[in-house]
């Protein structure tokens, strides 16, 4: 038995995330008839996070026990022979019996992308949100600042069945960059909440727009309660960037 860990980047535009879902497309259910083309087995999948309807990664990770003999180089070969054009599979290792893509993981990196013009861009249609006002790009990444430490989180959290127990988190890093037309953030955590970086987004966004006030953060932080948040991003601008193993 080997255990392997596979790094993938896909398109989410056409997928309700990555997790298997019975009525609805998912970028697990093409990896896994893909992976039963080739080695005739189901093995049991082990994604290092769920991602929503329309989110991408860079880099989303799946460990799997399997018995096949197939050549790692060749195993990545024949996967992405039978993948769709918006999946691939670029990287495959031999890891530890007890590694788990999920629970070995040590932290993420998200990065969520914005088209800053008052002109939309017909080639980031489903990569990106069109956001056509202007934006104090040095003020909210003065502001993102207030996410760095370790938080109680329910302030930007989505509250559903899936989320339960320690809302905590410890945020390592946010930076909001500009180049040219494209904005982007960028957050690194040792674990996310359901919606959290989108909420995060959307919250920044309304400060520079002066629904919510400058300096507010902290204080929103501290209610712990999502209603005192802005609204949540949408999706298409979301991308799972770095997943981390090793402290």
């Amino acid at each position: 038995m080997r255990n392997l860990l596979l790094t993938l980047s896909y398109c989410g535009t056409h997928y309700h995330g990555w997790q298997i879902q019975e009525n609805a497309l998912t970028v697990q259910e093409v990896f896994q008839n893909a992976l039963f083309e080739i080695i005739h087995e189901r093995p049991d999948i082990k994604g290092c996070s769920r991602t929503d309807s329309g989110v991408h990664a860079n880099m989303y990770c799946v460990s799997m026990k399997i018995e096949h003999p197939i050549a790692k180089d060749r195993l990545m070969m024949a996967l992405n022979r039978y993948l769709p054009l918006d999946v691939a599979v670029t990287k495959i290792v031999d890891v530890p019996e007890d590694f788990h893509a999920r629970y070995s993981c040590k932290g993420k990196e998200y990065v969520y992308k914005v088209w800053n013009s008052r002109v939309r861009n017909p080639f980031a249609d489903g990569l990106m949100l069109h956001y056509r006002y202007d934006l104090d790009i040095e003020a909210l990444n003065k502001e993102a600042q207030a996410f760095v430490g370790t938080h109680d989180f329910t302030s930007f959290c989505t509250l559903d069945r899936r989320e339960k127990g320690d809302f905590t988190r410890t945020v390592k890093y946010f930076r909001v960059q500009k180049d040219g037309n494209l904005l982007t953030f960028t957050v690194a955590a040792d674990g996310f909440l359901y919606n959290m970086v989108r909420i995060m987004v959307g919250t920044l966004l309304a400060i520079g727009q002066g629904r919510i006030p400058y300096g507010s953060l902290p204080q929103i932080i501290e209610a712990e309660n999502r209603k005192c948040a802005g609204p949540t991003a949408p999706p298409q601008g979301l991308y799972l960037n770095k997943v981390f193993y090793v402290n």
